[in-house]
């Protein structure tokens, strides 16, 4: 298979199998222009990052999962780190080194594998080298990719590349897809094992990240939960930028609390503090059984609210939502059945997820935070029987059988649940394009409606059993 065709096998795995929590960090880096937000929008197999040849177009972090050889793992699409202007100075000099080592450390000191990406066409430039001086010493993996290698007369430029003292650069087309599921191979075999953290000794431990945007209560939350101020707490917004955790034992089972930075958008994302906040929040939802979304039910729950969700939801572990500061909800409103259901409307691309309203300053209804966490949690872990599993699948194509296509009909062979922390269904099928979205989504509540999975996120994926046509 040619290269290019390895790349598009690798999409269609990262559609089509059988996705799992993602772990471990990817940062791509580089100077601006050289095909980063291509390069994430080609692993990613989305067109979440913007890319135009106007240098610099990247201002915020872009985060996305991918999976490549069974491994999912984060990927971070970074601002390009700006080269010295043409009529620079030596003070722009010195402001442009103190800012490349500033945007490199942080990125080594957060991912577990960093690619250095830099354009075959233009070879080593001074920016480059100084790049390459703090990936050199920042005791992180790196991966040297040399993109715009669409011609046969690039690859005649690779030899530059050794200049940066980097080992052996992968040469690849991100806009094509050429040989980038070279360089995938080469980032999992750097990415530290997806083992979980002492395994053993967390066997029943529930681990439970409060997250949401900024100055929403979250530390306060937290403060409640456990009895005492573990955690800062400040009117000014964005005052956590780490993630803490805290044990404690609730309803004779083991839990432990992760209070994150606030979270907002990508859009919205405005400083080098902020970024990596979000970034080392996205981390500890990956190790996470359970998110808690604290929202200012005083403001309704607003966009960045449903963004900050969707964060959970791409890290696969099940969601709460707690309707902070309800002791500042209008009267008038807080009886109205139309304002609560609003909530949970909000939040409806996660079936069943419980909302609960509290005040974690008067600790009203603090307690239930814990049970729902822990009832979403159980329900992630559910295992549904295989027999059962293909019983009631049988029933739902008899009584409502899928529509024909083009003279054919998606056939349903078997069924079982994979051995992953997402809750994932795999259908064997006689062809899996013939599962419709509209019919795949007829299957999901069906077997919710049996089994429950209420604020966890149901995968189903299909396949084509070996032999069948």
């Amino acid at each position: 298979m040619s290269p290019a065709g390895a790349a598009r096998r690798g999409r269609r795995r990262q559609r089509d199998d059988v996705e799992t929590a993602p772990s471990g960090v990817l940062a791509i880096v580089g100077r601006p222009n050289v095909g980063k937000s291509t390069l994430f929008n080609r692993l990613t197999g989305t067109g979440a990052a913007i890319v135009d040849p106007t240098a610099g177009l990247t201002r915020d972090r872009l985060y996305g999962i991918v999976e490549w050889r069974g491994r999912a793992f984060t990927v971070i699409d970074t601002a390009g780190l700006d080269p010295l202007p043409s009529n620079g100075t030596d003070a722009d000099l010195a402001a442009l080194i103190r800012g490349t080592q500033e945007q490199a450390r942080i990125a080594i000191e957060e991912a577990d594998v960093v690619c250095f990406l830099v354009d075959v066409r233009d070879g080593v430039t001074a920016v480059d080298l100084e790049i390459a001086d703090i990936l050199r010493a920042g005791g992180r993996p790196v991966v040297l990719a040399g993109n715009k290698a669409e011609s046969e007369r690039d690859p005649h430029f690779a030899h530059e590349l050794y200049r940066l003292g980097l080992g052996e650069p992968t040469l690849i087309s991100a806009l094509q897809g050429k040989d980038t599921g070279d360089l995938l191979d080469r980032v999992i075999n750097l990415l530290p094992p997806a083992t979980d953290e002492d395994e053993s000794a967390a066997a029943d431990e529930v681990r439970v990240a409060i997250i949401g945007r900024p100055n929403v209560g979250k530390s306060s939350l937290l403060n409640a939960m456990i009895g005492e101020p573990r955690a800062l707490v400040s009117p000014v917004a964005g005052t956590t930028r780490d993630a803490v955790d805290t044990v404690l034992s609730h309803a004779g089972r083991v839990v432990r609390l992760v209070d994150t930075a606030g979270m907002r958008r990508r859009g919205v994302v405005s400083s080098e503090v902020e970024r990596y906040s979000l970034l080392r929040a996205m981390r500890a939802l990956e190790r996470s059984d359970v998110a808690v979304l604290v929202v200012d039910a005083s403001q309704g729950a607003v966009a960045q609210d449903r963004h900050v969700a969707g964060y959970a939801v791409e890290a696969g572990v099940g969601l709460v939502v707690a309707a902070n500061k309800w002791d500042l909800v209008a009267q008038e409103d807080r009886v109205s059945p139309a304002f609560l259901k609003a909530f949970g409307a909000a939040f409806d691309f996660v079936p069943g997820v419980p909302v609960l309203t509290l005040s974690a300053t008067e600790g009203r209804n603090v307690g239930k935070v814990l049970d729902a966490a822990l009832t979403v949690a159980d329900a992630r872990a559910t295992r549904i029987p295989t027999p059962a599993l293909n019983t009631l699948l049988r029933s739902a194509f008899d009584e409502h059988p899928p529509r024909h296509d083009h003279g054919r009909r998606l056939k349903l062979l078997y069924a079982t649940q994979a051995r992953s922390a997402v809750p994932t269904i795999v259908l064997f099928v006689n062809d899996p394009d013939l599962l419709h979205f509209s019919y795949g989504r007829y299957l999901e509540n069906r077997i919710r409606a049996v089994f429950g999975f209420a604020g966890v996120r149901l995968r189903i994926v299909c396949r084509r059993r070996d032999g069948e046509r």
